[in-house]
């Protein structure tokens, strides 16, 4: 059992309301100090008797003052005589060597009393000195307790509480060539609510099949916060693992911070385990975490599992109608066009910068520009029917899942997109997400092709899309503006797009 050094109150007795049973007192202290001769042990602590004291130096000079109820480590400097203030009254003190004791004593006087138990606190050297002993504690006045006794010099509890926690002190009396002193002793009494655990831990944090938000690119740290039973030997264990695949027999250790343990009552402590993933990454969508926490009794653990904030596969559903051939007399590009080679493709985007679009680049079809910006300049993540969307399936039922994927629908509004049924089934969709208090946020983008004031398209419009498209956010690309037209849209664009699960402070770099 780990115990502190002794611990050494110097104060002077009065009498106190008793607590214990036959002639012998719990006392307290007052400050009625007359003429007296006190011993101490070198290296324990003690506290002056009186409000405030001096230690008379030589020559008269007073030393250094002392209040009473503060502590100090005894040293041999402390011997001397000393002046109580206010009134005159003076003591003296005599600091001893341990080694000069009469029969040699363990290092230490503190002891653990189990609660609820019967306890009893020994007197230190109760063996090389006389058995009349006089016990007090602290220098509280006064201090009652529950039934108490004392036997042998020993003081005794019926039944100890967690209030019996504190400083105890003996004082037994020695004469030495006809002057009485006032040994004193302390004894450090620790209640406890048992030796050994007698449960196991429990986790407070995370619940078990617990799912966390995170944002990949971005430090996450996992906390294990755990209630240990009240142990002597008090050696919690908690620790955080990573199941790769979800699996518990392939688990791995993760980097964690130092543990934090305090003690939150009488019978328990909490500790507090923290594992730190310095990046998100979609891979670590796949694994599981476990924190596992163990004493004497038994192991306990809790798995979490990762999400992405909105559980989303995509950023951005881009809905668009291809531009028949003849879109490309304004020197814009298709992506049904067989004859284009990749390295058009190449071509467009290397020469585009879209916060700082030259005239020339103007001249693009924004079904073949937009894709290329959003996913190969900005990082985000498209899902196009066309390309993302398996074939042979229904498409209504393709459509509203893969709105459902996506954080965002934007739409590139041209006379074909409202002319095509299929397409213009994509935006009411998305409307109708909007409608059921979906989280999908939804952008218009009107094109050259086309114009707001578009009255009614073949086959007519769904009313609620009519109505819908007088209320959305929208912008506006025309090819051949000038330039600063065209990168205003730019900025546009990038200010109501989503935020995305890939860092874009690399890929922004030089734009």
């Amino acid at each position: 059992m780990q115990t502190g050094y002794v611990v050494l109150f110097l104060i002077i007795p009065t009498v106190l309301v008793g607590c214990c049973v036959g002639n012998h007192k719990i006392r307290g202290l007052q400050q009625n100090i007359t003429h007296q001769h006190y011993r101490v042990v070198k290296g324990e602590i003690f506290m002056m008797p009186c409000k405030m004291c001096s230690k008379i130096e030589e020559e008269g000079n007073k030393g250094v003052s002392y209040d009473c109820g503060s502590q100090y480590l005894t040293e041999a400097k402390h011997s001397g005589n000393y002046t109580c203030h206010p009134g005159g009254s003076k003591f003296h003190l005599q600091v001893l060597e341990k080694t000069s004791l009469q029969c040699p004593e363990p290092e230490d006087s503190s002891i653990m009393l189990v609660a609820s138990k019967r306890g009893k606190i020994p007197c230190p050297g109760l063996n090389c000195y006389s058995t009349d002993v006089s016990w007090y504690k602290g220098n509280n006045t006064p201090w009652r307790s529950r039934l108490c006794s004392m036997e042998n010099g020993e003081l005794i509890f019926a039944k100890v509480s967690y209030h019996d926690t504190g400083v105890y002190f003996c004082d037994r009396l020695i004469t030495e060539q006809g002057v009485t002193w006032t040994f004193r002793r302390a004894v450090n009494v620790t209640s406890i609510p048992r030796e050994n655990a007698t449960y196991p831990p429990r986790i407070a944090h995370p619940a078990d099949n617990m799912t966390e938000v995170v944002q990949l690119g971005q430090p996450h740290n996992l906390t294990c916060e755990v209630y240990f039973p009240f142990e002597i030997k008090f050696l919690p264990e908690v620790q955080w693992y990573v199941n790769y695949s979800g699996s518990m027999e392939n688990m791995t250790l993760l980097h964690m911070q130092s543990q934090q343990q305090n003690r939150v009552s009488f019978e328990e402590y909490v500790v507090i385990q923290t594992a730190i993933i310095n990046e998100v990454t979609p891979l670590h969508l796949n694994h599981r975490y476990t924190c596992i926490a163990r004493n004497t009794v038994n192991t306990i653990s809790a798995t979490v599992k990762l999400k992405t904030e909105d559980e989303k596969e995509f950023d951005v559903f881009l809905s668009y109608v291809l531009s028949p051939p003849s879109a490309e007399v304004e020197g814009g590009l298709t992506l049904s066009s067989p004859s284009r080679p990749d390295s058009d493709v190449k071509e467009c985007l290397s020469s585009l910068d879209p916060l700082n679009t030259e005239e020339g680049n103007t001249q693009r079809a924004l079904e073949v520009l937009l894709p290329q910006v959003l996913e190969d300049r900005w990082g985000y993540r498209l899902c196009l029917l066309e390309r993302d969307v398996l074939p042979g399936g229904a498409y209504t039922n393709d459509v509203v899942h893969a709105i459902q994927r996506s954080k965002m629908l934007i739409c590139l509004l041209s006379d074909d997109y409202l002319s095509n049924s299929n397409a213009v089934f994509v935006l009411e969709s998305g409307v109708q997400a909007l409608l059921h208090n979906s989280a999908l946020k939804l952008l218009l983008i009107w094109t050259n092709r086309t114009s707001k004031s578009l009255v009614q398209p073949d086959p007519p419009l769904p009313s609620v899309v009519q109505r819908a498209l007088k209320v959305l956010p929208s912008l506006d690309w025309t090819s051949g503006k000038p330039a600063s037209a065209t990168s205003n849209f730019w900025r546009s664009l990038k200010k109501a797009m989503p935020n995305h699960r890939v860092k874009l402070v690399s890929l922004m770099q030089n734009q």
